[in-house]
């Protein structure tokens, strides 16, 4: 019975693992859109040479719209470009696009 329960453990980890890298990049919910984006007056000095300015977002906390401030990083190669993220409206629902570094 044991060797049944890590054979069924394995395979649901292995679903979980490629569901995860099949993500489409982005999340939908069938909330209310989020508000409009926060202007920010001062960003501050970067913190060191080469370092980038990732704009606040709006993100879901259960129900509740909640800021998330931006933020100075560090691209990942020097070419990098900082690709921000975003809410779209689709239907009766909104889809979330993560940030990523292209």
């Amino acid at each position: 019975m044991n060797w049944k329960r890590a054979v069924l453990g394995g395979v649901m980890l292995a679903s979980a693992f490629l569901t995860a890298c099949a993500s489409p990049g982005y999340v939908a919910y069938r909330v209310p859109g989020p508000p409009a984006p926060r202007v920010v007056g001062a960003m501050g000095y970067a913190p060191g040479p080469g370092y980038v300015w990732a704009d606040g977002f709006w993100d879901l906390h259960g129900s509740r719209w909640a800021w998330v401030s931006g933020e100075w990083r560090r691209p990942p190669h020097t070419h990098a470009v900082w690709v921000r993220p975003y809410w779209e409206s689709r239907g009766s629902s909104w889809r979330f696009h993560r940030g990523y570094w292209r």
